[in-house]
C-alpha cells in the first residue's frame, strides 16, 4: 500500500504542468469536494428545476468577474491584426447610449490597438458572448483561441458553439452551472450545518450600500423599483470587489449583480423548445430576484453580445495522464531495485 502511495503521489506531481496563462488572474480555491446540491429553479425563474451546485473536486474560480483591462489585454494579444471571431463589439467603446465598457479600437497601418481608460479598467466586460469567453479560456489555457480547453475550430454559429464540450485536459474554463453555483451560494460553515444560502452569505434581500459598515456584507451592483434606480448613474458597474465586505463563504466578489455571468452548462430554457446556454447572478439592470439562489437562467443564443453580459474564469484540476502515471511507477520501480541491490 505504501508503494501505490508513493506511485500516486509521482503521478500526481509529474501530471501537472504549466499553463500559458498571459495575464494574471485572481483566483481562490473552492473546496469540499462532494458537497451535496440543492433544488433550483422552476416557476420563479427561467429554467426548470434542477439539482445544482454538487462538485465532486477541488477548484479554483475567478476571485472577481473578468475586467475590461484584462479583456483589453486579450484583444491586444489576439485580435490585433484582425479580428475574425468578432471578440471586439463597438459597442464596447459606446458608454452611452450602449452602457459599454469603455474599451477603444484604434486602427494605424492596417493593425488594430485596444485600450481602455483607466477608471473603466477595473470594471467588468460587458458585450461579451458565450463564444468570446470560451475563446479567453482558451488563450488563457494555450496562448490561442481556437484550441486548448475547448476545441472551437472556428466555430461561429450558435448551433456551432452549443456542440462545443470541455475538454479532458482543459485547465482555464467558462464554469459549470455547478462550479458557479457552489462558489456563490454553498457554504461549509454555515450555522446548522453545511448547506446554501439564498443570496451571499444571508438569507436577507441585499442592499447596494457602497459604504458597508457591517461584515458579513450583503450588498451588490443591481437595480432597485425605487429612485436611484442604478448604484452609480456615471458608470453603473462598479468595479470588482467595490463591496469588499460582501464576499461569498469562499472567497468571491460580484457573483450577483454587476453582470450577468455566463455558465457552460446546457439547459431547455422554460417557454423554448431548443437549447441554450446557461447565465447567473443578474446584472446591474436585474431586479433583486435574479440574484437570487432559485433563478435558473439561460440566453436563447450563444452568439448574444449585450450589455448586461460578461462572465468569469474557473481553473479546473489537469488530470493525471497515462503518461505520468506509468513514468511514475518507472522512477519507483527504479528506486526500488535500487535499495534492494545496495
Amino acid at each position: 500500500m505504501r508503494y501505490l502511495g508513493i506511485v500516486a503521489a509521482v503521478a500526481v506531481c509529474l501530471a501537472v504542468s504549466a499553463t500559458a496563462q498571459a495575464i494574471t488572474m485572481d483566483l481562490v480555491t473552492v473546496g469540499n469536494p462532494g458537497n451535496t446540491g440543492e433544488l433550483s429553479g422552476g416557476k420563479v425563474s427561467r429554467g426548470p428545476i434542477a439539482t445544482v451546485g454538487a462538485v465532486g473536486y477541488e477548484y479554483k474560480i475567478g476571485k472577481y468577474e473578468v475586467t475590461a483591462g484584462q479583456y483589453t489585454e486579450f484583444l491586444n494579444a489576439v485580435a490585433k491584426t484582425a479580428d475574425p471571431y468578432g471578440l471586439y463589439n463597438a459597442k464596447m467603446g459606446n458608454n452611452s447610449p450602449d452602457w459599454g465598457c469603455n474599451i477603444m479600437r484604434s486602427v494605424s497601418s492596417g493593425s488594430y490597438t485596444y485600450s481602455v481608460a483607466s477608471d473603466w479598467a477595473n470594471r467588468p466586460v460587458n458585450y461579451v458572448s458565450w463564444g468570446d469567453a470560451a475563446r479567453f479560456s482558451n488563450w488563457l489555457t494555450s496562448g490561442q483561441t481556437e484550441v486548448g480547453s475547448y476545441t472551437l475550430n472556428g466555430a461561429m454559429l450558435d448551433a456551432e458553439l452549443l456542440a462545443v464540450t470541455r475538454n479532458a485536459d482543459a485547465r482555464y474554463v467558462i464554469p459549470t452551472e455547478n462550479e458557479w453555483y457552489k462558489a456563490a451560494y454553498y457554504d461549509p460553515l454555515k450555522p446548522g450545518g453545511p448547506g446554501y444560502w439564498d443570496y451571499i452569505g444571508t438569507d436577507a434581500i441585499p442592499d447596494r450600500d457602497v459604504n458597508e459598515v457591517r461584515s458579513p456584507g450583503n450588498n451588490a451592483t443591481y437595480m432597485k423599483t425605487q429612485t436611484p434606480l442604478y448604484v452609480d448613474v456615471v458608470y453603473h458597474r462598479t468595479e470588482v470587489g467595490e463591496f469588499e465586505l460582501s464576499d461569498s463563504a469562499y472567497g468571491t466578489f460580484d457573483q450577483l449583480g454587476n453582470v450577468a455571468e455566463w455558465n457552460e452548462t446546457i439547459m431547455m430554457r422554460d417557454g423554448y423548445t431548443t437549447l441554450h446556454r446557461g447565465y447567473l447572478g443578474g446584472s446591474w439592470t436585474s431586479t433583486v430576484a435574479a440574484l437570487s439562489a432559485v433563478y435558473r437562467q439561460a440566453r436563447p443564443s450563444t452568439t448574444d453580445e449585450d450589455m448586461n453580459f460578461g462572465f468569469r474564469v474557473a481553473l479546473v484540476p489537469e488530470p493525471v495522464t497515462m503518461a505520468g502515471v506509468m513514468l511514475g511507477i518507472g522512477s519507483v520501480v527504479t528506486y526500488v531495485r535500487k535499495r534492494r541491490t545496495a
